[in-house]
This record gives structure tokens, sequence and C-alpha cells, in this order.
């Protein structure tokens, strides 16, 4: 998961997506330990509460759990909870301003089906 950090998101977004895209991509399964504050804090050079925000926002998801004493995991149901997040939020900044578009331009449902 190691990439650079940019400035064009707060830190703890960064780690968030990093591990949601981890998860997406298939690099963490299921029961997979996720890296700790403290390591994202060492390998970003960043606070550990920046860390932790991210990875806060994954268990209240339901995505992550931790483990008392032994980390944090990858749940059984984390796939199929960021599938359904990323399909509501597709249609919400993908598919609706389109059919929008298309109806102001006098498109018919029927022929945007055809152009896609």
């Amino acid at each position: 998961m190691k990439q650079s950090l940019s400035d064009q998101k707060p830190i703890f977004q960064q780690i968030r997506e990093r591990i949601e895209e981890a998860i997406l991509d298939g690099v963490l399964q299921p029961e997979d330990r996720v890296p700790s504050t403290n390591e994202f804090a060492k390998e970003y050079q960043i606070n550990p509460a920046t860390a932790g925000k991210g990875v806060n926002e994954l268990v209240d998801k339901g995505v992550i759990y931790k483990k008392r004493g032994v980390g944090m995991f990858v749940s059984p149901e984390a796939l199929k909870i960021l599938i359904n997040e990323r399909r509501e939020n597709f249609v919400q900044q993908y598919i609706e301003p389109l059919k929008a578009e298309a109806k102001r331009l006098g498109i018919s449902e029927e022929d945007l089906r055809k152009m896609l």
C-alpha cells in the first residue's frame, strides 16, 4: 500500500481510501490484518491520530474491525459494504447528472441506453 501522500485531500481521507482500494482490488482479503495507525504514522511520517481518524471511519462503517491486543482486520462484509457504497455514489455522481443532461438535450432514455 506504500505510495506517497498528496496535498489534494486530507491525509486521514487518503489513508482510508488506500485501505478501501486495497480491499476492492483484492490486495486485502477478509480477515487480513490491516496496518496499525502506528505503522501508517511511521510509513508516511504523520501523527498516529491522523491515521487513526481514517482507520476509525472504516471501523464505523464495518469495513474493518479491531481485535483487542492483536490489531485491525478486514471484515468478512468489507467488499460488499464498499461495493454498495461505491455503487450509490456512482449513481449520484454520474448516472443522475447524465440522465438530467440527456433530458435537457431531448435524448430519450431508450436512445441513451443505446449510446451506453
